[in-house]
């Protein structure tokens, strides 16, 4: 392990950028799911077509591929804007971090909306009738009864893309991010050592899937506990 020696901060630091990544991802997928959904089940036609648009592109086309394309398409665009009002400007860089975070946060929200959208049709419609009944507003219908129905259903399939999501992020590294897995390219040109170093990256991706997993068993439980004390 002597090979490792000097490396281990980086790889710690690759870490945080890592989690710092999926943290933002996670509330952005969210976002993007949840809004995708509502549109799916509006009856707005136009909302519809956009959605189904969006689940299709983003499910269709090779996740690096979305990547390139946001981070240097969207230089391409703040460069064009900024020569409007200063012409002298070559080129403006867009943050790898920013466009790593919200490609993928599209991606696999793009899966996250046909999550939401079939456990929100899961909701049991005799709960809302019965809200509805008490006179309660759509908002706290929508607050009270069916989100709280619909995270439950929804949560087994959440937490695999909530694993896409981490796992993903290895896939930044191609547009300049430093995470571990260019962590490990660099170790690999100075120590010569691919194996070893591709080890250490998947035992700490191992690590956050891990967490991830055990953290959506404790919510399943968490979410059933009601089930379990009525048996």
């Amino acid at each position: 392990m002597d090979i490792l020696v000097g490396w281990w901060d980086d790889y710690f630091w690759g870490s945080v950028v890592v989690a710092q990544v999926f943290v933002c991802s996670l509330i952005l997928m969210i976002i993007f799911g949840l809004i995708g959904a509502a549109a799916k089940l509006s009856d707005n036609f136009i909302a519809q077509k956009l959605a189904n648009g969006y689940t299709i592109v983003f499910r269709g086309t090779p996740e690096i591929l979305v990547i390139l394309l946001l981070y240097f398409g969207s230089a391409i665009a703040l460069t064009s804007i900024a020569q409007i009002f200063n012409p002298d400007i070559k080129f403006l860089d867009v943050p790898p971090f920013w466009a790593g975070t919200i490609a993928i946060a599209l991606i696999v929200g793009s899966y996250a909306t046909e999550t939401f959208r079939g456990a929100f049709l899961g909701v049991n419609p005799g709960s809302i009738e019965a809200a509805r009944a008490l006179g309660m507003s759509n908002l706290q219908t929508f607050i009270y009864v069916r989100v709280p129905e619909m995270w439950r259903l929804a949560l087994p399939a959440f937490g695999n893309h909530m694993l896409s999501l981490v796992k993903d992020t290895a896939l930044i590294s191609i547009i300049g991010l430093n995470e571990t897995l260019f962590v490990a390219k660099q170790a690999i040109g100075t120590t010569g050592e691919p194996f070893i170093m591709y080890i250490v990256v998947g035992l700490i991706y191992l690590g956050f899937s891990t967490i991830i997993t055990l953290s959506v068993m404790g919510l399943e439980r968490f979410g059933q506990r009601h089930l379990v004390s009525s048996q």
